[in-house]
Protein backbone atom coordinates (compact mmCIF):
# COMPACT_ATOMS: atom_id res chain seq x y z
CA UNK A 1 0.00 0.00 0.00
CA UNK A 2 1.07 3.57 -1.28
CA UNK A 3 0.30 7.27 -0.85
CA UNK A 4 -0.24 9.14 -3.88
CA UNK A 5 -1.98 12.28 -4.96
CA UNK A 6 -4.39 11.57 -7.73
CA UNK A 7 -7.08 13.77 -10.23
CA UNK A 8 -10.37 11.99 -10.57
CA UNK A 9 -11.42 12.29 -14.01
CA UNK A 10 -15.10 10.41 -14.24
CA UNK A 11 -17.22 8.63 -12.48
CA UNK A 12 -17.16 4.43 -12.90
CA UNK A 13 -20.57 2.43 -13.27
CA UNK A 14 -20.50 1.38 -9.52
CA UNK A 15 -20.33 4.99 -8.55
CA UNK A 16 -16.35 4.94 -7.51
CA UNK A 17 -14.80 8.09 -9.07
CA UNK A 18 -11.87 6.86 -11.43
CA UNK A 19 -8.06 8.40 -11.67
CA UNK A 20 -5.87 7.02 -14.88
CA UNK A 21 -2.76 5.47 -12.99
CA UNK A 22 0.65 4.35 -14.47
CA UNK A 23 -0.69 0.83 -14.36
CA UNK A 24 -3.91 1.54 -15.16
CA UNK A 25 -7.42 3.00 -13.11
CA UNK A 26 -7.39 3.24 -10.23
CA UNK A 27 -10.90 3.24 -8.83
CA UNK A 28 -11.63 5.79 -5.46
CA UNK A 29 -14.89 5.65 -3.06
CA UNK A 30 -16.34 8.69 -2.06
CA UNK A 31 -14.67 10.61 -4.71
CA UNK A 32 -16.08 13.07 -7.26
CA UNK A 33 -14.41 14.10 -10.34
CA UNK A 34 -12.04 17.12 -10.89
CA UNK A 35 -10.99 16.40 -7.30
CA UNK A 36 -7.40 16.15 -6.32
CA UNK A 37 -6.83 13.27 -3.60
CA UNK A 38 -4.55 12.16 -1.46
CA UNK A 39 -5.20 8.42 -1.05
CA UNK A 40 -3.80 5.37 0.50
CA UNK A 41 -3.55 3.59 -2.91
CA UNK A 42 -3.53 -0.76 -2.86
CA UNK A 43 -3.71 -2.18 -6.17
CA UNK A 44 -6.20 -0.74 -8.29
CA UNK A 45 -8.35 0.44 -5.45
CA UNK A 46 -7.85 3.83 -3.37
CA UNK A 47 -8.62 5.29 0.06
CA UNK A 48 -9.31 8.69 0.67
CA UNK A 49 -6.68 10.58 3.17
CA UNK A 50 -7.55 13.60 2.45
CA UNK A 51 -9.09 16.16 -0.64
CA UNK A 52 -7.58 19.69 -1.69
CA UNK A 53 -10.19 20.93 -3.81
CA UNK A 54 -13.64 19.59 -3.51
CA UNK A 55 -16.26 18.90 -6.58
CA UNK A 56 -18.57 21.88 -6.98
CA UNK A 57 -20.80 18.67 -7.49
CA UNK A 58 -20.50 17.27 -3.42
CA UNK A 59 -23.15 17.84 -1.20
CA UNK A 60 -23.45 16.70 2.49
CA UNK A 61 -24.44 13.11 3.33
CA UNK A 62 -28.58 12.75 4.42
CA UNK A 63 -27.45 10.03 6.63
CA UNK A 64 -24.80 9.82 9.09
CA UNK A 65 -24.30 6.33 8.17
CA UNK A 66 -23.03 7.18 5.01
CA UNK A 67 -19.11 7.68 3.93
CA UNK A 68 -15.70 6.52 4.03
CA UNK A 69 -15.58 6.09 7.46
CA UNK A 70 -14.80 3.11 9.34
CA UNK A 71 -18.37 2.80 11.07
CA UNK A 72 -20.11 3.89 7.75
CA UNK A 73 -22.63 0.99 6.16
CA UNK A 74 -22.34 0.30 2.10
CA UNK A 75 -26.00 0.33 1.49
CA UNK A 76 -25.68 3.60 -0.46
CA UNK A 77 -22.67 4.66 -2.47
CA UNK A 78 -24.00 8.65 -4.19
CA UNK A 79 -25.08 10.37 -1.56
CA UNK A 80 -21.96 12.83 -1.90
CA UNK A 81 -23.72 13.97 -5.19
CA UNK A 82 -26.05 16.90 -6.27
CA UNK A 83 -28.94 16.12 -8.23
CA UNK A 84 -28.51 17.03 -11.28
CA UNK A 85 -24.77 15.13 -12.05
CA UNK A 86 -26.07 12.00 -10.26
CA UNK A 87 -29.47 11.92 -12.24
CA UNK A 88 -26.79 12.55 -15.40
CA UNK A 89 -24.73 9.65 -14.12
CA UNK A 90 -28.16 7.05 -13.88
CA UNK A 91 -29.40 7.98 -17.37
CA UNK A 92 -25.72 7.76 -18.62
CA UNK A 93 -25.50 4.33 -17.54
CA UNK A 94 -28.35 2.93 -19.55
CA UNK A 95 -26.99 5.60 -22.74
CA UNK A 96 -23.40 3.19 -22.13
CA UNK A 97 -24.91 0.32 -21.69
CA UNK A 98 -26.83 0.60 -25.20
CA UNK A 99 -23.78 1.96 -26.75
CA UNK A 100 -21.55 -1.11 -25.82
CA UNK A 101 -23.71 -3.05 -28.48
CA UNK A 102 -23.72 -0.60 -30.74
CA UNK A 103 -27.00 0.60 -30.12
CA UNK A 104 -27.95 3.96 -30.33
CA UNK A 105 -31.84 5.30 -29.54
CA UNK A 106 -32.75 8.30 -27.57
CA UNK A 107 -32.85 7.71 -24.52
CA UNK A 108 -35.87 9.88 -22.12
CA UNK A 109 -35.02 11.80 -18.84
CA UNK A 110 -34.41 9.60 -16.16
CA UNK A 111 -38.05 8.78 -13.89
CA UNK A 112 -36.16 10.32 -10.62
CA UNK A 113 -36.24 8.37 -7.14
CA UNK A 114 -37.12 10.51 -4.13
CA UNK A 115 -36.13 10.04 0.11
CA UNK A 116 -37.97 7.28 1.79
CA UNK A 117 -39.59 5.69 -1.06
CA UNK A 118 -38.48 2.14 -0.40
CA UNK A 119 -40.59 -0.35 0.44
CA UNK A 120 -38.83 -3.04 0.86
CA UNK A 121 -35.11 -3.21 2.40
CA UNK A 122 -32.77 -6.33 2.76
CA UNK A 123 -31.15 -6.33 6.13
CA UNK A 124 -27.81 -8.02 7.32
CA UNK A 125 -28.43 -9.17 10.99
CA UNK A 126 -26.04 -11.07 13.52
CA UNK A 127 -26.87 -11.79 17.14
CA UNK A 128 -24.17 -10.98 19.82
CA UNK A 129 -23.71 -11.01 23.33
CA UNK A 130 -24.89 -7.33 23.90
CA UNK A 131 -27.58 -6.90 21.18
CA UNK A 132 -28.72 -7.99 17.68
CA UNK A 133 -26.97 -5.80 15.12
CA UNK A 134 -29.17 -4.79 12.12
CA UNK A 135 -28.21 -2.92 9.05
CA UNK A 136 -26.01 -2.98 6.21
CA UNK A 137 -22.47 -4.63 5.24
CA UNK A 138 -20.21 -2.48 4.72
CA UNK A 139 -18.93 -2.03 1.64
CA UNK A 140 -16.67 -4.99 0.18
CA UNK A 141 -17.04 -6.80 3.93
CA UNK A 142 -19.29 -9.00 6.20
CA UNK A 143 -19.11 -6.34 8.41
CA UNK A 144 -22.95 -5.42 10.08
CA UNK A 145 -23.16 -1.46 10.35
CA UNK A 146 -26.20 -1.50 12.73
CA UNK A 147 -28.11 1.12 11.77
CA UNK A 148 -30.55 3.72 13.48
CA UNK A 149 -31.85 5.63 10.17
CA UNK A 150 -32.14 5.42 6.53
CA UNK A 151 -33.13 7.72 4.55
CA UNK A 152 -34.02 5.59 1.46
CA UNK A 153 -36.33 3.53 3.33
CA UNK A 154 -40.25 4.55 3.66
CA UNK A 155 -40.83 6.61 7.17
CA UNK A 156 -42.90 2.92 8.29
CA UNK A 157 -40.10 0.79 8.06
CA UNK A 158 -37.93 3.37 10.08
CA UNK A 159 -40.41 4.04 12.52
CA UNK A 160 -40.14 -0.06 13.44
CA UNK A 161 -36.53 -0.58 13.22
CA UNK A 162 -36.74 -1.62 17.24
CA UNK A 163 -39.75 -3.64 16.40
CA UNK A 164 -37.45 -5.62 13.45
CA UNK A 165 -34.40 -5.88 15.92
CA UNK A 166 -36.91 -7.94 18.33
CA UNK A 167 -37.81 -10.50 15.83
CA UNK A 168 -34.36 -10.91 14.89
CA UNK A 169 -33.16 -11.10 18.20
CA UNK A 170 -36.16 -13.76 18.24
CA UNK A 171 -35.00 -15.80 14.89
CA UNK A 172 -31.16 -16.29 16.41
CA UNK A 173 -30.09 -19.41 17.81
CA UNK A 174 -26.26 -18.24 17.48
CA UNK A 175 -23.83 -15.78 16.26
CA UNK A 176 -24.42 -16.73 12.35
CA UNK A 177 -24.77 -13.65 10.36
CA UNK A 178 -28.64 -13.75 8.21
CA UNK A 179 -30.73 -11.82 5.74
CA UNK A 180 -34.21 -10.36 6.58
CA UNK A 181 -36.37 -8.82 4.12
CA UNK A 182 -38.75 -6.51 5.15
CA UNK A 183 -41.75 -5.60 3.04
CA UNK A 184 -44.14 -2.54 4.26
CA UNK A 185 -47.29 -3.78 3.49
CA UNK A 186 -50.92 -2.50 2.91
CA UNK A 187 -51.62 -4.97 6.55
CA UNK A 188 -48.25 -4.29 8.17
CA UNK A 189 -44.86 -5.14 7.70
CA UNK A 190 -43.54 -8.96 6.16
CA UNK A 191 -40.44 -10.07 7.75
CA UNK A 192 -38.56 -13.01 5.55
CA UNK A 193 -35.56 -14.25 7.39
CA UNK A 194 -32.89 -16.32 4.97
CA UNK A 195 -29.70 -18.38 6.63
CA UNK A 196 -31.37 -19.52 9.62
CA UNK A 197 -31.73 -23.13 10.59
CA UNK A 198 -34.79 -24.37 11.21
CA UNK A 199 -36.56 -23.42 14.54
CA UNK A 200 -37.42 -25.78 17.28
CA UNK A 201 -40.93 -24.95 19.45
CA UNK A 202 -39.25 -22.71 21.81
CA UNK A 203 -38.04 -20.58 19.21
CA UNK A 204 -41.20 -20.34 17.54
CA UNK A 205 -43.06 -19.75 20.25
CA UNK A 206 -40.62 -16.73 21.11
CA UNK A 207 -41.27 -15.35 18.22
CA UNK A 208 -45.04 -15.66 17.76
CA UNK A 209 -45.03 -14.04 21.65
CA UNK A 210 -42.95 -11.17 20.55
CA UNK A 211 -44.74 -10.81 17.04
CA UNK A 212 -48.18 -10.94 19.24
CA UNK A 213 -47.22 -8.29 21.64
CA UNK A 214 -45.56 -6.02 18.73
CA UNK A 215 -48.77 -5.41 16.72
CA UNK A 216 -47.20 -4.41 13.56
CA UNK A 217 -46.37 -7.09 11.86
CA UNK A 218 -48.47 -9.36 9.53
CA UNK A 219 -46.13 -12.44 8.49
CA UNK A 220 -42.57 -13.37 9.72
CA UNK A 221 -41.18 -16.13 7.90
CA UNK A 222 -37.75 -18.36 8.28
CA UNK A 223 -36.45 -19.88 4.35
CA UNK A 224 -39.76 -19.73 2.97
CA UNK A 225 -41.87 -21.26 5.86
CA UNK A 226 -44.73 -18.84 7.62
CA UNK A 227 -43.70 -19.14 10.97
CA UNK A 228 -46.48 -16.82 11.85
CA UNK A 229 -49.02 -14.72 10.04
CA UNK A 230 -51.60 -12.38 11.46
CA UNK A 231 -52.85 -10.71 8.60
CA UNK A 232 -52.10 -11.71 5.13
CA UNK A 233 -49.19 -8.85 3.63
CA UNK A 234 -51.11 -7.06 0.86
CA UNK A 235 -49.90 -5.41 -2.11
CA UNK A 236 -51.59 -3.43 -4.42
CA UNK A 237 -50.76 -3.58 -7.98
CA UNK A 238 -53.23 -1.02 -9.97
CA UNK A 239 -56.36 -1.57 -7.70
CA UNK A 240 -55.85 -5.38 -7.82
CA UNK A 241 -54.82 -6.49 -3.88
CA UNK A 242 -52.25 -9.67 -4.28
CA UNK A 243 -50.75 -11.42 -0.94
CA UNK A 244 -47.71 -12.26 -2.47
CA UNK A 245 -45.43 -15.12 -0.59
CA UNK A 246 -42.80 -14.84 1.79
CA UNK A 247 -39.36 -13.48 0.34
CA UNK A 248 -41.19 -13.14 -3.26
CA UNK A 249 -39.95 -10.59 -5.64
CA UNK A 250 -41.68 -7.10 -5.50
CA UNK A 251 -40.04 -3.95 -7.14
CA UNK A 252 -38.41 -1.79 -4.43
CA UNK A 253 -40.39 1.45 -4.23
CA UNK A 254 -44.35 1.80 -5.49
CA UNK A 255 -43.44 5.01 -7.49
CA UNK A 256 -41.01 3.13 -9.75
CA UNK A 257 -43.40 0.38 -10.08
CA UNK A 258 -46.59 2.62 -10.71
CA UNK A 259 -43.90 4.69 -13.54
CA UNK A 260 -42.98 0.99 -14.96
CA UNK A 261 -46.62 -0.14 -15.32
CA UNK A 262 -48.18 3.43 -17.01
CA UNK A 263 -45.37 2.37 -19.99
CA UNK A 264 -45.61 -1.01 -19.92
CA UNK A 265 -49.13 -0.08 -19.98
CA UNK A 266 -49.42 3.06 -22.87
CA UNK A 267 -46.46 0.70 -24.64
CA UNK A 268 -48.59 -2.52 -25.69
CA UNK A 269 -51.21 0.36 -27.29
CA UNK A 270 -54.21 -1.64 -28.83
CA UNK A 271 -53.23 -5.28 -27.73
CA UNK A 272 -55.82 -7.34 -27.41
CA UNK A 273 -53.94 -10.66 -26.21
CA UNK A 274 -50.81 -9.99 -23.92
CA UNK A 275 -47.98 -12.46 -23.01
CA UNK A 276 -46.25 -11.53 -19.49
CA UNK A 277 -43.04 -13.44 -19.06
CA UNK A 278 -41.43 -13.41 -15.73
CA UNK A 279 -44.53 -12.14 -14.38
CA UNK A 280 -43.61 -12.86 -10.74
CA UNK A 281 -46.85 -12.56 -8.40
CA UNK A 282 -48.57 -9.90 -11.31
CA UNK A 283 -47.24 -6.73 -11.20
CA UNK A 284 -47.76 -5.69 -14.96
CA UNK A 285 -50.17 -8.92 -15.50
CA UNK A 286 -52.60 -7.67 -13.53
CA UNK A 287 -52.76 -4.39 -14.27
CA UNK A 288 -52.66 -5.44 -17.89
CA UNK A 289 -55.74 -7.51 -17.36
CA UNK A 290 -57.41 -4.25 -17.31
CA UNK A 291 -57.27 -3.48 -21.07
CA UNK A 292 -55.87 -6.82 -22.28
CA UNK A 293 -56.31 -10.98 -22.32
CA UNK A 294 -53.02 -11.99 -20.30
CA UNK A 295 -51.14 -15.05 -20.54
CA UNK A 296 -48.78 -14.79 -17.28
CA UNK A 297 -45.72 -17.64 -17.51
CA UNK A 298 -43.46 -17.71 -14.06
CA UNK A 299 -41.00 -19.68 -12.91
CA UNK A 300 -41.72 -19.57 -8.94
CA UNK A 301 -44.40 -21.38 -8.42
CA UNK A 302 -45.98 -19.94 -5.19
CA UNK A 303 -45.79 -16.60 -7.27
CA UNK A 304 -47.69 -17.98 -9.60
CA UNK A 305 -50.20 -19.21 -7.50
CA UNK A 306 -50.39 -15.40 -5.73
CA UNK A 307 -50.67 -14.34 -9.49
CA UNK A 308 -53.97 -16.76 -9.74
CA UNK A 309 -55.79 -16.06 -6.73
CA UNK A 310 -55.59 -12.42 -7.28
CA UNK A 311 -56.81 -12.90 -10.25
CA UNK A 312 -59.50 -14.97 -10.35
CA UNK A 313 -60.88 -12.99 -6.89
CA UNK A 314 -60.79 -9.47 -8.96
CA UNK A 315 -64.21 -8.01 -10.67
CA UNK A 316 -63.18 -5.90 -14.06
CA UNK A 317 -60.76 -8.00 -15.37
CA UNK A 318 -60.04 -9.43 -18.80
CA UNK A 319 -59.06 -13.57 -18.79
CA UNK A 320 -55.95 -14.08 -16.49
CA UNK A 321 -54.23 -17.66 -17.34
CA UNK A 322 -51.18 -18.44 -15.17
CA UNK A 323 -48.48 -20.98 -16.12
CA UNK A 324 -45.32 -21.70 -14.20
CA UNK A 325 -42.43 -22.60 -16.05
CA UNK A 326 -38.74 -22.19 -16.11
CA UNK A 327 -37.90 -19.55 -19.10
CA UNK A 328 -34.22 -20.59 -18.97
CA UNK A 329 -34.34 -23.80 -19.51
CA UNK A 330 -38.06 -23.78 -21.52
CA UNK A 331 -38.38 -20.39 -22.98
CA UNK A 332 -41.45 -19.63 -24.76
CA UNK A 333 -40.97 -20.91 -28.42
CA UNK A 334 -42.33 -19.23 -31.72
CA UNK A 335 -45.43 -21.73 -32.06
CA UNK A 336 -46.13 -20.24 -28.93
CA UNK A 337 -45.48 -16.81 -29.70
CA UNK A 338 -47.62 -16.87 -32.20
CA UNK A 339 -50.83 -16.34 -30.34
CA UNK A 340 -50.29 -12.89 -28.80
CA UNK A 341 -49.95 -9.22 -29.81
CA UNK A 342 -47.72 -8.10 -27.60
CA UNK A 343 -45.17 -9.50 -24.89
CA UNK A 344 -43.90 -7.81 -21.76
CA UNK A 345 -41.15 -9.25 -20.08
CA UNK A 346 -39.20 -8.38 -16.49
CA UNK A 347 -36.18 -10.78 -15.94
CA UNK A 348 -34.07 -11.30 -13.36
CA UNK A 349 -30.67 -9.45 -13.55
CA UNK A 350 -29.31 -12.42 -15.92
CA UNK A 351 -31.95 -11.35 -18.52
CA UNK A 352 -33.63 -13.10 -20.85
CA UNK A 353 -30.84 -14.23 -23.68
CA UNK A 354 -32.41 -17.82 -24.70
CA UNK A 355 -36.02 -16.42 -24.36
CA UNK A 356 -34.60 -13.45 -26.53
CA UNK A 357 -33.63 -15.77 -29.61
CA UNK A 358 -37.07 -17.54 -29.70
CA UNK A 359 -38.70 -13.96 -29.62
CA UNK A 360 -36.46 -13.12 -32.40
CA UNK A 361 -37.74 -15.45 -34.72
CA UNK A 362 -41.48 -14.51 -33.63
CA UNK A 363 -43.99 -12.35 -35.73
CA UNK A 364 -44.97 -10.38 -32.56
CA UNK A 365 -45.22 -7.01 -33.24
CA UNK A 366 -44.30 -5.46 -30.04
CA UNK A 367 -42.57 -6.08 -27.33
CA UNK A 368 -41.59 -3.86 -23.83
CA UNK A 369 -39.00 -4.62 -22.21
CA UNK A 370 -38.23 -4.00 -18.22
CA UNK A 371 -34.94 -4.63 -17.13
CA UNK A 372 -32.80 -3.60 -13.75
CA UNK A 373 -29.74 -4.49 -15.37
CA UNK A 374 -28.58 -1.81 -18.64
CA UNK A 375 -26.02 -4.73 -19.64
CA UNK A 376 -28.32 -7.58 -19.92
CA UNK A 377 -30.41 -5.03 -21.34
CA UNK A 378 -28.07 -4.45 -24.44
CA UNK A 379 -27.50 -7.69 -25.06
CA UNK A 380 -30.92 -8.95 -25.20
CA UNK A 381 -32.27 -5.61 -27.71
CA UNK A 382 -29.34 -6.37 -29.56
CA UNK A 383 -30.66 -9.88 -30.50
CA UNK A 384 -33.88 -8.39 -31.29
CA UNK A 385 -33.05 -5.19 -33.17
CA UNK A 386 -30.82 -8.04 -35.51
CA UNK A 387 -33.88 -9.44 -35.92
CA UNK A 388 -35.74 -6.42 -37.69
CA UNK A 389 -36.97 -5.20 -33.84
CA UNK A 390 -36.94 -1.64 -33.81
CA UNK A 391 -36.17 0.18 -30.38
CA UNK A 392 -39.08 3.08 -30.47
CA UNK A 393 -37.89 4.48 -26.35
CA UNK A 394 -36.39 3.52 -23.59
CA UNK A 395 -37.19 5.36 -19.97
CA UNK A 396 -34.63 4.87 -17.34
CA UNK A 397 -36.13 4.74 -13.91
CA UNK A 398 -34.40 5.19 -10.76
CA UNK A 399 -35.63 3.02 -8.07
CA UNK A 400 -32.40 2.22 -5.43
CA UNK A 401 -31.95 6.12 -4.80
CA UNK A 402 -28.48 6.77 -4.71
CA UNK A 403 -27.02 3.30 -5.64
CA UNK A 404 -25.46 2.46 -8.98
CA UNK A 405 -28.34 0.34 -10.01
CA UNK A 406 -31.09 1.51 -12.58
CA UNK A 407 -34.46 0.39 -13.96
CA UNK A 408 -35.37 0.94 -17.96
CA UNK A 409 -38.61 -0.09 -19.91
CA UNK A 410 -38.23 -0.01 -23.75
CA UNK A 411 -40.18 -0.36 -26.39
CA UNK A 412 -39.74 -2.45 -29.80
CA UNK A 413 -41.55 -2.62 -32.48
CA UNK A 414 -41.45 -4.65 -36.14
Amino acid sequence: MSTVTVTINRLGAQGHGIANGENGPVYVPYALPGETLAIARNGDHGTVMSTSNPSPDRVTPPCRHFGPDSDACGGCSLQHLADVPYHAFKRNLVVEALKSKGLTPEVGELVIAHAGERRRVVFSARKTEKELLLGFNRAETNHIVSIVECPIASPGIVARLEAIRAVGKALATGSETFRIAVLETLAGLDLAAEGLKPLDDKQRRTVTETVLALKSIARVSVNGEIVIELQKPLVDFGGVKVSPPPGAFTQATKPAEDAMAELVLSHIGKAKRVIDLFAGSGTFSLRLARIAKVHAVEGDEKSVRALDVAGRNTQGLKPVSVEKRDLYRRPMMVSELKNYDAVVFDPPRAGAEVQMKELARSTVKTVVAVSCNPLTLARDLRILVDAGYQIKAVTPIDQFLWSPHVEAVALLQK
